[in-house]
């Protein structure tokens, strides 16, 4: 087995670019960066992405947009690469002449953030790799996207894009971007989908929780409710060739598949739509392993496993391996959310979701190391 096959890859680590904080530092609704002085002096700035955050919103620092900082953490856990990812609220809040401008710029910051990153010792493979940003706004128009699409598919060090989950204003099961999942999938890009509105946060009531509730069941379930709309919509049978990575292991939708395709079964609307059974397409998804604990990264991998079973006219009838279901899984982060209060402590997000995916059941030591980089080294072709 070759020295890269042992490689720790990170696919779910987020980038505030410098370019990017200074536009939330600019501004003074929601989403924005406010900078206070605290009594002894020195700044202290919090990060507030979606009204009502509890605590006055997340202290950030230059753990955020430092790429020398994200290398130090990427020591300090022993991970050779990642993927970074601009986070959440990306451009959603910005006109569509502005996003599309900024979103072209700051795909040219990140190829520079991961182009002049170091290599690998005894690799060519760069230590940082990039998911770009589309300008998915209200009014902007198809071509603009498609020209962000291919300025991606030309910068070497980005291999995909995230996105979230409104599209351009109607969801990501709009007949209208059906151009765009063409590009994509012809430019071969991996799309990352990750949440950010979480769902109506009456459904929280009046307890102070902090962010325990939006964070731990909100995101998933809007991820949930994304990529069920775009199984629905058909998306997966007109751009077969699609690949799609979810956020979180995939919320609820890998436990809730059965059920799903049940649904679908018994309602005229939708019963004849789909070319297979709805457990067939989370077969054809990639989900990070950000699940922290073995048993759900276990089940999960069953989900994917079984899924050939559901297809159009199958035979298949034998009992499927979790350790196919493995090989569409990856390792991830959340870097730099949910720091250790101490900064000598190791994050939870590492060494819990580590530990996580050495304990499955099942899963041989290949399976275990395809998790936590070999499958990212063939997902985003990074060789050699």
């Amino acid at each position: 087995m070759s020295v890269a096959a042992k490689l720790l890859v990170d696919i779910h680590t987020h980038v505030y670019l410098p370019r990017y904080a200074a536009l939330l530092r600019s501004r003074t609704s929601v989403p924005f960066i406010r900078s206070t002085t605290t009594p002894q002096g020195t700044t202290d700035e919090r990060l507030l992405i979606l009204d009502h955050e509890p605590s006055g919103g997340r202290p950030v620092n230059s753990q955020y947009w430092d790429r020398e900082e994200k290398l130090k953490f990427m020591d300090k856990h022993g991970i050779d690469v990642s993927v970074v990812s601009t986070a959440n609220p990306w451009l959603d809040f910005l006109p569509a002449s502005q996003a599309h401008t900024l979103a072209s710029a700051l795909n040219d910051d990140l190829e520079q953030y991961c182009s002049t990153s170091p290599s690998l010792a005894s690799h060519s493979i760069k230590r940082l790799y990039g998911f770009g940003l589309l300008p998915l706004v209200p009014e902007i128009p198809t071509s603009a996207l498609l020209e962000i699409i291919h300025q991606i598919e030309q910068l070497p060090h980005l291999r995909g894009l995230i996105m979230g989950t409104r599209g351009v204003g109607k969801g990501l099961d709009d007949e209208a971007l059906d151009p765009v999942w063409s590009a994509i999938e012809k430019a071969g890009l991996v799309v990352f989908l990750h949440p950010h509105y979480g769902v109506d946060g009456k459904a929280w009531g009046d307890k102070d929780n902090g962010h325990v509730l939006p964070l731990a069941l909100g995101f998933p379930f809007e991820t949930t409710t994304a990529a069920t709309r775009l199984i629905l919509s058909g998306v997966f049978d007109k751009f077969p060739k699609l690949r799609l990575l979810l956020a979180h292991s995939g919320g609820a939708l890998p436990a809730l598949s059965s059920r799903l395709a049940s649904c679908i079964d018994h309602d005229p609307v939708v019963a004849s739509r789909l070319k297979h059974d709805a457990r067939y397409y989370l077969g054809k998804l990639y989900l990070d392993a950000v699940a922290y604990g073995p048993e759900e990264l276990g089940f999960v991998s069953d989900v994917i496993a079984r899924a050939n079973r559901y297809e159009s006219g199958s035979s298949v009838t034998a009992v499927p391996s979790r350790s196919t279901g493995s090989k569409q899984m990856l390792f991830g982060t959340d870097h730099p959310f949910f720091p250790p209060l101490s900064s000598s402590e190791k994050w939870k997000s590492v060494t819990e979701n580590l530990e996580a995916i050495d304990a499955v059941e099942g899963w041989t030591q290949a399976d275990k190391d395809g998790v936590r980089g070999r499958n990212a080294l063939s997902l985003f072709s990074l060789k050699e």
